[in-house]
């Protein structure tokens, strides 16, 4: 009696590679559009000096005026001349 088991896995096989290759682009797929999003690397040109960090001009001005130490005339006033100067990041809105 021949069964199938004596003939070898068949060209199914090959599937296995494919399945296994797909589901690797797609972890990775998933991890770019949701965990890897916000990050920044220092293999970056501007990494460290984005208009939202730490050490901002915009991100410093944002938190004087959380602090009260100006009013929202004077934020929205120097902001606008930050703004023509740094720019804006391709979300739009402030610190």
């Amino acid at each position: 009696m021949n069964t199938l088991a004596h003939e070898g896995p068949g060209p199914w096989i090959l599937l296995f590679p494919l399945i296994w290759a797909a589901v690797v682009v797609g972890v990775i797929t998933v991890l770019r559009r949701t965990v890897w999003r916000g990050r920044r690397g220092p293999w970056r040109a501007d990494a460290g000096r984005g208009p939202h960090s730490e050490s901002s001009p915009i991100a410093m001005l944002g938190r004087r005026f959380a602090s009260g130490e100006i009013d929202e005339e004077e934020y929205w006033r120097r902001l606008s001349v930050l703004d023509e100067q740094f720019g804006r990041t391709a979300k739009g809105g402030a610190a």
